[in-house]
């Protein structure tokens, strides 16, 4: 594969990672896992991000890969990895060029790198068809107006590896999400929140989802960037919870949709 080439705007980046990047490392799918399992595994530290993005920077794919198999081999979840590991590293390589710390033909091989570690991942784990959980279902999108599809992408690459039948909608209109919503049933709603944005609408578009839905008994999850900074925004939005990252997200949602009870969680 080539590597990408350089552009000369913020904008351009944000295209790179949101609308190329991402996509192409979410198109396969990986063994499923039940939230028991994600929770028994190891988890990526602080001090593991730190050390991993410079290498990005440095390494070739292969030299990479190398390094990723060491963290599998320690007994973190493949889901972890995407998350906690990947998804960070992509984020700071972005900061990074903003920041002029690196140019952006640095940047952008470090994430098409990035790219190929989790495709190389994704396909040594090939998707198993018939998951105890395959009959939930779950959509995810950043809420109406909000650019950023990073996380809503990395949770639903969770949710379809536990089991799940998860749509994803990237930068939708809010009546993208409404006609979606309308027209399938869905267990689950997450939406994701990375801009700043007041309680009220949020919670006005939480009750416009519940008004369409075709579940009676539908839970939607927030999360993202500006929950995770104020978590109270869940509650006074009206939803039924929210989680720091994926893998909490997909335990959550678990529990919620066992239980069966008519109300609404929130997902990163």
């Amino acid at each position: 594969m080539d590597a990408p080439i350089e552009a000369n705007s913020h904008a351009a980046l944000s295209t790179l990672i949101e609308g190329e990047i991402i996509p192409q490392l979410l198109a396969a799918h990986g063994v499923p896992r039940s939230p028991a399992d994600i929770a028994r595994s190891a988890r990526i530290s602080a001090e593991d991000v730190r050390r991993f993005v410079p290498l990005a920077l440095v390494l070739e794919a292969d030299e990479l890969l190398e390094h990723v198999e060491g963290l599998l081999a320690r007994g973190i979840a493949a889901e972890s990895i995407f998350v906690d590991l990947l998804a960070p590293a992509a984020r700071k390589l972005g900061e990074f060029w903003e920041s002029d710390t690196c140019d952006f033909v640095d940047v952008t091989i470090g994430l098409w790198r990035l790219q190929e570690v989790m495709r190389e991942i994704a396909w040594r784990t090939p998707a198993i068809s018939g998951s105890l959980f395959s009959a939930r279902t779950a959509l995810f999108s950043p809420i109406p107006g909000d650019q950023h599809s990073f996380g809503t992408l990395m949770v639903e690459e969770i949710f379809s590896r536990g089991g799940w039948q998860s749509e994803l909608l990237i930068e939708p209109q809010r009546r993208d999400l409404l006609t979606m919503v309308g027209g399938r049933h869905f267990d689950l709603i997450g939406l994701t929140v990375s801009r700043d944005c007041h309680s009220g609408e949020l919670s006005d578009l939480i009750t416009a989802v519940r008004s369409v839905s075709l579940n009676p008994k539908l839970y939607v999850m927030l999360g993202g960037r500006a929950i995770n900074d104020d978590p109270g925004l869940a509650d006074l939005a009206g939803a039924d919870g929210t989680a720091p990252d994926g893998p909490t997200a997909l335990a959550l949602a678990e529990r919620l949709v066992v239980k069966a009870e008519p109300r609404t969680a929130l997902a990163c």
